[in-house]
């Protein structure tokens, strides 16, 4: 085969351009989030694409990410936050990545991290400021200050940053956003009652960063907004974001059926009239939701084409409505939109789920490609 049949491209100039965006709109400094391979862009190559285009800090979810990272070359500020009892400390301090701590018994296994690399940490705290989630409770966090002080005058660590995590700011009228700040503004005050400095204080994460410009402080962590996705769908104005994740595949067959034949198992779709139906050779195993049955579309051609039955571990059918294009030709599955395109977004809303789970779990059989030229797909 001359090509793959079904394949990921990833427009790493249109990275590029959305963190630049991104960075021009908040005017404070830009961590791009890479974890979970990077919204499933790809961990490296999202991050130096985000790199290129201004970004000062990279975001990760676990330690391994981190180095993984600093083991491809990266040699910038790299943020991770997401330990476990019994992290290996030691390499994330030894490799100079900033590691995060939610409790005293944390800042422990940090200090045995410092005494194992032989190193001064770079240390964040996370407080939970209403998401109920990571980050050390309101009731504790006076605890935990006062550890990260006593560990800095002990010289094992340099608190370098404080940071929280808005559970509702893609709704941006919601209470709990209020809240959160001002959780958060309090929060800071107690740590620097006690002495702490950080070069950055963060809680914004793609939504909050473009919607509230009182909760930017000094960083901005943008995940979503920066593979060009919407993190608000229905709130954001237009920057001029623009998705960098294209699926395609091609058709396997096109073959027409009659009045009232079923598709798929289950027959959970009957032709109304004879039709042509087309064969697309990916399926759930592929990271296609299976519940996009009778609900998503994709585009054959220059119109888009309604996904006809239940979709199956390798395969998918779309009613071509009496169109008759060639075994082989290109499916667009989800891209920019730009063309008329069903988007990663369009692709949530027909399976009542959120973008982030579209690009993040694509993958399986799909190969992946990499354009890393100044054009658009």
């Amino acid at each position: 085969m001359t090509r793959a049949r079904a394949e990921i491209v990833v427009e790493l100039p249109l990275i590029r351009h959305n963190v630049e965006v991104l960075r021009a709109h908040t005017g404070v400094g830009m961590m791009t989030v890479v974890k979970a391979d990077g919204y499933g862009h790809g961990l490296v190559p999202a991050a130096v694409a985000a790199r290129q285009g201004g970004a000062d800090w990279l975001g990760v979810a676990t330690i391994d990410e981190a180095l993984d990272l600093r083991a491809a070359g990266d040699t910038g500020r790299v943020l991770c936050w997401l330990g476990v009892p019994g992290e290996d400390y030691a390499a994330a301090i030894a490799a100079d990545v900033d590691v995060t701590a939610y409790s005293v018994a944390e800042l422990a296994e940090v200090t045995a991290g410092v005494r194992a690399s032989g190193r001064r940490a770079r240390l964040q705290l996370k407080v939970d400021t209403g998401l109920s989630r990571g980050g050390a409770p309101l009731d504790t966090w006076p605890d935990v200050v006062a550890e990260a002080r006593a560990g800095e005058e002990r010289g094992d660590w340099t608190v370098t940053g404080i940071w929280s995590h808005f559970a509702c700011s893609d709704e941006p009228d919601h209470p709990a956003n209020d809240d959160q700040e001002a959780a958060f503004r309090a929060a800071l005050s107690t740590a620097e009652a006690a002495g702490l400095r950080p070069e950055v204080r963060h809680l914004a994460n793609s939504a909050a960063a473009i919607l509230r410009p009182s909760s930017r402080f000094d960083l901005v962590r943008c995940g979503l907004a920066s593979y060009g996705l919407d993190p608000a769908p229905g709130h954001t104005p237009d920057l001029g974001l623009v998705p960098a994740m294209f699926a395609f595949a091609d058709l396997a067959m096109v073959k027409r059926i009659g009045a009232g034949a079923g598709v798929s198992y289950g027959h959970t779709w009957h032709a109304d009239e004879a039709t042509t139906v087309g064969l697309v050779p990916v399926g759930y195993g592929d990271g296609i939701p299976r519940h996009a049955g009778n609900r998503a579309e994709v585009m054959v051609g220059d119109r888009r084409r309604p996904v006809r039955g239940r979709i199956c571990m390798d395969q998918f059918v779309v009613d071509l409505d009496g169109d008759r294009p060639s075994a082989g030709d290109r499916v667009r599955i989800f891209g920019s939109g730009l063309w008329g395109e069903p988007t990663a977004q369009d692709w949530a809303e027909a399976c009542d789920t959120i973008s982030y789970e579209i690009v993040t779990r694509i993958g399986g059989r799909f190969a992946r490609r990499y354009n890393d030229e100044e054009t658009s797909r």
